[in-house]
């Protein structure tokens, strides 16, 4: 700590809420922390026995710090997330968790639509969950057909039906689109979905009996059967829930548990009564830490950027009062934070703990398998030192149509999604794989060959002899001749297993057992390169043949094209109209509807 004197720079600290940096003597942030009250927080660090080996440790580093005072906890909290996302210094406990979470959407038309939604929650629409998994959110939803018949329909299909879909045939939807159903008897079922997502079932069903003996006591005992029908599925949906709350309708469960130094939080999730299901998340730089510290990290920066429930029931928060003060600014409302939760809350914890631990072993043994296989495959190459990271590249297209290559990312344990990379290939002939192979490569590592970026152990190309040959072609025009690359072409009738690897610099093929673990890990590198370059490809194929349709009618400039997607939501919308609907689009006459259906049937 040359130059840094902390008695001086605690003493000059304000007693205000604020973030706080700490920085080593390369100028790098090691360190992100928030407080209530800046001087007293930032003195704890240096008092004479350290709170842990590891605060020890990141305390002996220091070589400056700065603060940010911010006006509330909750700003403080904000800004530390934010700050721990953009820098992820090696001192904090990072969660990664780039997938949002899935809603239930309630859309606010004449007859609303009920759908999956991921994104921006945006009035006037109304949006139940969060849910921790899509699948989750698919059940719900098939509940609600099965009860309230919703539509589920885009509103491109909605506006244009002339029949009931095989939804409406089949029960699941009361087919408001051709009008078998008035708009008040649908708004009285969407507000009964929307009782059910907010937990008040029992509203629900108090409402549908009482219909159903007024109905029963007029002598109507069509619509007295609907409606036992209905409180019977939503009585059976009801009895398969796993977990019914008593206390609190709304919460979220925090649980921490580790094993040979990883960690595994695990959230839980209850709305409206009901466990949603959980999800877990694996902290990076968290080796060494105890459950407060790994804990109170979650809670930071998950809530920093997602929905704040009523109440927070967590292991090992040291402060509930002042989390649930700082919460409830981020809610704008009170949020109650229990750390010793009693009765069945305290059965939820452990059941979220239960799941954490199982969890947590599911991925060291996973982690094991890994090691297992990079360890295998390093001996096949005979590398000299471990093979960690693997690039794998594939190129994908139909007859040479919109070409696309690929190139994933294999390391520390498993694949990297953020690392993947997409390339268009341009400028090489249409079918022409060596080309479009050279093209991906130079494109991927021409910065590489400038200092930038992280060499891979190993570069396996999907493809034999020739496919392998352009690779090393073009790395060692780049200088990179020194990294190993493996070809990898499919066996006998492209069975797995089967497979011939070309290394590079030998003279023919190599094969490996069906049950070798270099073989498997080779394998699910480059089935991962296969899906992310055909997925590619077939996206870029799509858009170009949905612009090409349109641009070969006559008469048919880009104004008209995008008046005609905007209208209908896309080509599959202008297909499945009418000439009558075509000629209700501004600036198409009945004459050119009937050009445009013509060229397109």
């Amino acid at each position: 700590m040359t130059g840094f004197d902390p008695k001086a720079f605690v003493a000059g600290l304000p007693g205000l809420p604020g973030v706080y940096r700490f920085l080593n003597a390369a100028g790098e942030v090691i360190y992100v922390g928030k407080a209530r009250e800046l001087r007293k927080r930032v003195a704890t660090y240096f008092q004479k026995t350290p709170a842990s080996p590891r605060t020890a440790l990141m305390v002996q580093q220091i070589a400056s710090a700065e603060i940010t005072a911010t006006r509330t906890e909750a700003e403080a909290l904000l800004l530390e997330a934010n700050l721990i996302k953009s820098l992820q210094p090696r001192f904090n406990v990072v969660f990664r968790d780039d997938k949002s979470y899935g809603y239930i959407l309630v859309t606010a038309h004449a007859y609303p639509q009920i759908r999956f939604y991921r994104g921006v929650l945006e009035k006037p629409h109304r949006y139940f969950g969060p849910f921790p998994s899509a699948w989750a959110v698919r059940e719900t939803i098939g509940h609600l057909q099965k009860i309230f018949r919703l539509r589920t329909c885009d509103d491109t299909v909605f506006s244009h039906r002339s029949r009931p879909c095989l939804l409406a045939q089949i029960g699941r939807c009361s087919a408001p689109c051709v009008g078998r159903i008035d708009p008040q008897a649908y708004a009285r079922d969407v507000a009964h979905a929307a009782a059910f997502l907010e937990g008040r079932e029992d509203d629900v069903v108090a409402d549908l009996t009482q219909k159903m003996e007024a109905a029963s006591a007029q002598l109507d005992y069509e619509s007295a059967a609907r409606w036992r029908d209905e409180i019977r599925m939503l009585q059976r949906v009801l009895s398969g829930q796993a977990v019914e709350a008593a206390g609190a309708r709304d919460a979220d469960l925090v649980a921490a548990v580790e094993k040979e130094g990883l960690w595994c939080v695990t959230l839980a999730m209850v709305r409206g009564g009901r466990h949603l299901g959980d999800r877990s998340f694996f902290p990076q730089n968290a080796a060494g830490s105890d459950a407060e510290t790994v804990v109170e990290a979650f809670l930071g920066q998950h809530y920093a950027v997602q929905a704040v429930p009523a109440r927070v029931i967590a292991d090992a928060v040291a402060d509930p009062s002042a989390l649930a003060e700082g919460l409830g600014e981020l809610a704008g409302r009170a949020v109650g934070v229990v750390a010793r939760p009693q009765g069945e809350a305290r059965l939820w914890l452990e059941m979220a703990r239960k799941n954490a631990s199982l969890a947590l072993d599911s991925r060291l043994a996973a982690q094991a398998t890994q090691e297992a296989r990079a360890a295998a495959l390093t001996e096949f190459l005979a590398a000299p030192a471990p093979v960690a990271r693997i690039e794998c590249f594939d190129i994908s297209h139909t007859m040479g149509e919109a070409t696309v290559a690929s190139c994933v990312v294999y390391d520390r344990g498993g694949m990297q999604p953020s690392e993947y990379r997409r390339f268009n290939v341009r400028d090489v002939a249409a079918g022409d794989d060596y080309g479009a192979m050279r093209y991906a490569l130079e494109a991927r590592y021409r910065k590489l060959a400038e200092g930038e970026g992280r060499t891979p152990d190993l570069v396996l190309i999907d493809g034999g002899l020739g496919q392998l040959g352009a690779a090393v072609g073009v790395m060692q025009d780049l200088g990179l001749a020194g990294i190993a690359m493996v070809g990898v072409a499919k066996g006998e009738e492209r069975k797995p297993g089967l497979e011939q690897l070309f290394v590079a610099g030998e003279e023919g093929a190599r094969r490996l057992p069906p049950d070798h673990p270099a073989l498997h890990l080779i394998q699910q590198v480059r089935d991962e390169a296969h899906r992310f370059a055909i997925t590619g490809h077939r996206a870029r194929r799509g858009k170009a043949r949905t612009a090409s349709r349109l641009e070969e009618i006559g008469s048919i400039g880009p104004k008209r094209r995008q008046r005609l997607l905007a209208h209908f939501g896309g080509l599959q919308g202008v297909l499945a109209a009418s000439v009558e609907d075509l000629s209700r689009v501004e600036g198409i006459s009945r004459t050119l509807a009937e050009r445009i259906y013509n060229e397109l049937h």
